[in-house]
Order: structure tokens, then C-alpha cells, then sequence
């Protein structure tokens, strides 16, 4: 074996590197980015040693599969780097809950909007369930205008992204910031 020795990690299920490749001819690219043709695995295999890098397969689902010699950790933390990069894009929401009653009070009813209110303003969203227990569920009336209490008190600072509908025993509402 000439170069480095063969980097001895443990593939990801979707690439195949040196001895892993299965197919029985590989189109090699070299690491140049030059074609080498199409060749025997084994062959393959010895070209890359005289590069002193890894066989990497980096299209299996071809005929014949392609492969290309390169240096498979730099492969790996390249490919890393760009799914750090996708997770970073994404937009994480994270969802608040503020739980009442139908026969919420007043003074309780104020101190949740208040809540609902600083969740808002910290750019969270923020579902608003009303539980019903026993026989309440008889008397939907009193949770809309318990809603629409709630949604007086809450006034601009706040934009309805789901208006109230029923789920089951509750009844649920989702305030988004402006």
C-alpha cells in the first residue's frame, strides 16, 4: 500500500467507501474532478492508493455507479457543515399554551391574558384552550364569550392565526405576534 493508510470509519448508510462498494465496475472520477473511465472496483481501489485517498461512491443509483477519489473526512465534515447550515435556516416556532376554564374569573382571566401578552411580545405563538369538565361541555356559549373576553382584553397586540373551533373537549385559538 502506498500514501496513507485507508481511513478506517464507519460509513453512513447512503455512501460506500473503499471495500464497501459493492458494484462490480465504477466510473471513476479522480481528484481533479477529471474522468478516469470506467473500471474495475479493484482497480479503482489502486488508483486511489496512488492518490494516498479513499474510493468514495457518490452516485450509487447509476449504471455503472460513480465514484470519486478524495479524502472521505474532509467529504464528511464538508457534508456536516452544509447540514448545519440547513438546520440553521430553519425557522424553529415554538408554541406557548395558555389553559383556561368556562367559568374562568376576571382577576384570573387577566392575569393569563397579561401572560399570553409577554409571549406574544417575545415572538412566541400562543394557543389558547379552553377545557371543559363534566357537563360543562353543555354550555359551549359561555366559552365564546369567555374567547371572545379574552380577544377584548388582548386587542391589537395580537394576531389570530386559527380562530376558536372545538377539538374534542376543548376549544382552542391560536394568537400569533403582528
Amino acid at each position: 500500500m502506498k500514501g496513507r493508510p485507508r481511513t478506517n470509519v464507519i460509513a453512513e448508510p447512503k455512501v460506500r467507501v473503499n471495500q464497501k462498494i459493492r458494484a462490480p465496475k465504477v466510473r471513476v472520477i479522480s481528484p481533479d474532478g477529471d474522468q478516469l473511465g470506467i473500471l474495475d472496483v479493484l482497480d479503482a481501489l489502486q488508483k486511489s492508493d496512488e492518490f494516498g485517498l479513499d474510493l468514495v461512491e457518490v452516485a450509487p443509483n447509476v449504471d455503472p455507479p460513480v465514484c470519486k477519489i478524495m479524502d472521505y473526512g474532509k467529504y464528511r465534515f464538508e457534508e456536516s457543515k452544509k447540514e448545519h447550515e440547513r438546520k440553521k435556516k430553519q425557522a424553529i416556532v415554538v408554541v406557548k399554551e395558555v389553559k383556561l376554564r368556562p367559568k374562568t374569573e376576571d382577576h384570573d382571566l387577566n392575569y393569563k391574558v397579561k401572560r399570553l401578552k409577554s409571549f406574544i411580545q417575545e415572538s412566541f405563538k400562543v394557543k389558547v384552550t379552553i377545557m371543559f369538565r363534566g357537563r360543562e361541555i353543555t354550555h359551549p356559549e359561555q366559552a365564546r364569550l369567555l374567547m371572545d373576553k379574552l380577544m377584548e382584553l388582548v386587542g391589537d397586540d395580537a394576531l389570530v392565526e386559527q380562530p376558536a373551533k372545538f377539538e374534542g373537549r376543548n376549544m382552542t385559538l391560536i394568537l400569533g405576534p403582528k
